[in-house]
């Protein structure tokens, strides 16, 4: 055998196994901008009072509230908004609420319903109570926890300094339209009001 032939044989066949460190699969894709650009789309508007176990902020401009009749199911938890052309004929049904827009730490963004005093001006502290927590919560972090002793929530404040939320690009009227758009009662003949009036 040859020098040139020893020196063939003597090197290891090229290995199969892919390299790790191929720069085809580390190096940064030119359409990275395009990627790091994804904007998440808010597909779900949850309605319910915050959890007592989370820090939240109301939308400090006063066009993202709004007065509403709401029929709530406490079996589900669930709220419906009534159509104005309805409340004529569902005295009785539905209880007078304002939707906050809210957002807590995690970025998940919320309606919080509030009942409206009675028309006689009368209010319960657990009402009470949650306006003033929402009105707070316009310019500082706070969470709300049911005290039921004292008959109302507690109020707390977040003493470390935390940034401000980010609010989605939208409207309140979209806002409104992703939380009810499965729960808007524009019809008596809606599945609600027929269970509510014990019709089939």
């Amino acid at each position: 055998m040859t020098e040139l032939e020893k020196s063939h044989a003597g090197r290891e066949a090229p290995s199969s196994v892919p390299d790790p460190f191929d720069l085809g699969n580390l190096r940064l894709s030119q359409s990275f901008t395009e990627t790091a650009g994804v904007k998440k789309l808010l597909t779900i508007v949850p309605v319910r009072k915050p959890n007592p176990q989370d820090w939240v902020r109301v939308h400090p401009g006063s066009e993202y509230r709004e007065n509403f009749p709401l029929i709530e199911l406490k079996d589900e938890r669930e709220e419906y908004v009534v159509a104005a052309s309805l409340v004529p004929e569902l005295v009785g049904e539905f209880v007078s609420k304002t939707l906050y827009t809210t957002v807590n730490r995690q970025g998940v963004v919320s309606l919080w319903p509030v009942r409206l005093p009675d028309p006689d001006g009368r209010e319960m502290e657990w009402h009470r109570s949650a306006r003033e927590a929402a009105e707070l919560a316009t310019t500082r972090w706070v969470r709300c926890k049911a005290n039921r002793s004292l008959g109302a929530y507690e109020i707390f404040q977040a003493e470390a300094c935390i940034a401000e939320p980010t609010w989605p690009d939208l409207t309140f009227q979209e806002v409104i339209r992703i939380a009810f758009r499965d729960r808007l009662i524009t019809s008596m003949d809606h599945p609600v009001i027929k269970r509510l009036r014990g019709l089939p």
